[in-house]
């Protein structure tokens, strides 16, 4: 069928739909909607069988929704209606909440039901949710909506007549006023759930060291207690601030953007402050995780018998200097570890979007700060590309992109979640990329994908992953479980048969490889590309990650996603 996805941003829900549904097989067309007129456009010269809007701010014109049937998705349950419909979920300690797919009309969020599901709500951040939880209900109400439109015997459940038994919920935007947190009187779980409510956007507005920041993320702590909103300790970047009955860690800050100043941007909370931070303890994580415990850590290593879980966790998935140094030492100690296989990853969200493009665009010299990043992601994943005593298992539970997919595929096997969806590619930011992307990437999928795959720039499923060499095994499980079954499937792997052979062919396959071509020789022709992205005067890179980090909106749909650029992948699919 011809579907026009119809998107304020091609953002983690949009690009998880086109992957689902270019899966199915439908012939997808995408617009970015900036204005009535370009989407009437857009319509014209598509003329699709069906428009979806998986995530769409502006109000479909009248005229495109009375002649075109236009699924929208609402990230809420049915009668539930207004632009917060997460923030308002986390606020009120939901445990459960819904998606639907209704029809645009003239009332928002107000037409006919085509499909909706419901999804759990575990003690996480919003972003965090909507792109798991919310994801998975959202592509499982999509699918099911496209195929009762597509039947032509479907009739939706209008919301309104005897048949409607759901009370009209709508609701306000969800603002500054409801997310304050009074830091005197607001226990630990109160100012958790307005924290995650405003995670990742907009961040809750607050007083800090005599200036206005947004606050983004939350996390408990148990055990460091002082006066309500006093700072008490960092954490690698984090900061822990006293709560009426406890503390919270609180990992990134965004400056309040001055009238007519630039945009700001989140940065870990340490950097964020500088010299403003008066001096504080530095209070490192636990050496092992427990159950006992309620506290934050971005890396944590355990062991189950002869298995290693080294797993790691940085906001929005990227990877600064200083986080791929720490997961390097970490990842050093796993492996001084008796252990046969170590697992890589394993957490709900985020494995890796590789280098730190924010505290890049913060740094005094942002070439000279890119350069340090990219090598330390280089650092790390040759580390893990030379392991050869264990077999190493990257387990991608949630998104990974670019040098976060390089760091994937340093690994003996790669694992995704059925919901993760891929990017691995560098382009989209003006880069040539590095991290042994030109080693790994055409030694599972072949030189000639290699290059479609970096040149389309386009996102894969899990799914296709595996078809294309990508991933070697996807694992059906919730969010919450992915973790617990990447262990399970762990440890039969180390009990196996023929673990030893394993080890010794993939040794014995990295030296056949250093003697074809040294990893030395992949690294230095990649950096030196990398080097004119970073200081070549006239390369790209530098508008293009300001405008990303300030979130610049496009002023159209990106090239890779026009038709032209769509047709060719159409045809190899």
């Amino acid at each position: 069928m011809r579907i026009l996805l119809v998107a304020s941003a091609f953002n983690s829900l949009t690009q998880r739909v086109f992957v689902e549904l270019r899966d199915a097989g439908h012939h997808l067309t995408v617009h970015l909607a900036h204005g009535d007129d370009p989407l009437r456009e857009a319509v014209r010269s598509h003329a699709p069988e069906l428009i979806v809007a998986p995530m769409l701010k502006a109000v479909i014109p009248r005229d495109v929704w009375s002649q075109h049937t236009c699924l929208v998705v609402h990230p809420g349950p049915p009668g539930d209606r207004g632009p917060s419909s997460l923030d308002w979920a986390i606020h009120e300690g939901a445990e459960h909440w819904g998606v639907t797919v209704l029809r645009a009309d003239e009332r928002m969020d107000a037409g006919d039901i085509w499909a909706d599901e419901p999804f759990p709500v575990p003690p996480v951040g919003k972003s965090d949710l909507y792109r798991n939880e919310a994801s998975d209900a959202a592509v499982r109400a999509v699918l099911l909506a496209v195929g009762r439109f597509a039947s032509g015997t479907y009739l939706p459940r209008p919301q309104h007549g005897p048949g409607w038994d759901v009370p009209d919920h709508t609701r306000p935007s969800f603002g500054q006023d409801l997310r304050r947190i009074d830091w005197a009187a607001d226990r630990t779980e109160t100012v958790l759930r307005k924290l995650r409510a405003a995670d990742s956007r907009p961040g809750v507005l607050d007083e800090l060291l005599g200036q206005e920041w947004y606050l983004h993320g939350g996390h408990p702590e148990d055990e460091l207690r002082g006066r309500p909103g006093e700072l008490l300790a960092t954490r690698a970047g984090a900061l822990c601030r006293a709560t009426a009955d406890g503390a919270v860690w609180i990992p990134e800050l965004r400056a309040r953007r001055r009238p007519g100043g630039p945009p700001t941007f989140k940065l870990p909370a340490v950097l964020a402050l500088g010299g403003l931070l008066p001096p504080l303890p530095e209070v490192p994580a636990p050496a092992e995780p427990s159950a006992h415990r309620r506290t934050w850590t971005d890396i944590d290593y355990r062991e189950d018998g002869p298995v290693g879980l080294l797993r790691f966790s940085f906001p929005g998935g990227a990877m600064s200097t200083g986080h791929c140094r720490r997961l390097l030492d970490a990842y050093r100690l796993a492996c001084a570890r008796p252990t046969s296989v170590l697992v890589l990853g394993g957490g709900r969200d985020f494995f890796s979007n590789g280098i730190h493009l924010n505290v890049i665009e913060a740094s005094a010299c942002p070439a000279e700060e890119s350069w340090a990043n990219i090598n330390a992601m280089d650092d790390l994943v040759e580390t893990v590309l030379t392991t050869t005593d264990r077999l190493v298992v990257a387990a991608v539970g949630g998104n990974a992109s670019a040098g976060g997919v390089a760091l994937a595929l340093a690994a003996d096997e790669v694992w995704c979640r059925a919901g993760a969806v891929l990017n691995p590619h560098y382009r989209l930011m003006g880069l040539y990329g590095s991290e042994y992307w030109t080693y790994t990437l055409p030694r599972r999928v072949g030189a000639a994908t290699a290059q479609e795959l970096t040149r389309a720039a386009l996102p894969v499923s899990s799914a296709t992953a595996a078809r294309l060499g990508l991933a070697d095994r996807v694992i059906e499980a919730a969010p919450e479980a992915f973790g617990r079954e990447a262990e399970r499937l762990a440890a039969l792997l180390a009990a196996g048969p023929l673990l030893q052979q394993r080890i010794a062919a993939k040794k014995a396959a990295r030296e056949r490889d250093e003697e074809i071509r040294p990893l030395a020789d992949h690294r230095e022709q990649e950096l030196a590309r990398m080097h004119r992205n970073f200081f070549g005067p006239q390369e790209p890179y530098h508008a293009l990650r300001s405008a990303f980090v300030g979130k610049s909106p496009a002023p159209g749909t990106p090239p890779q996603l026009l038709p032209e650029a769509l047709d060719p992948v159409r045809r190899r699919a």
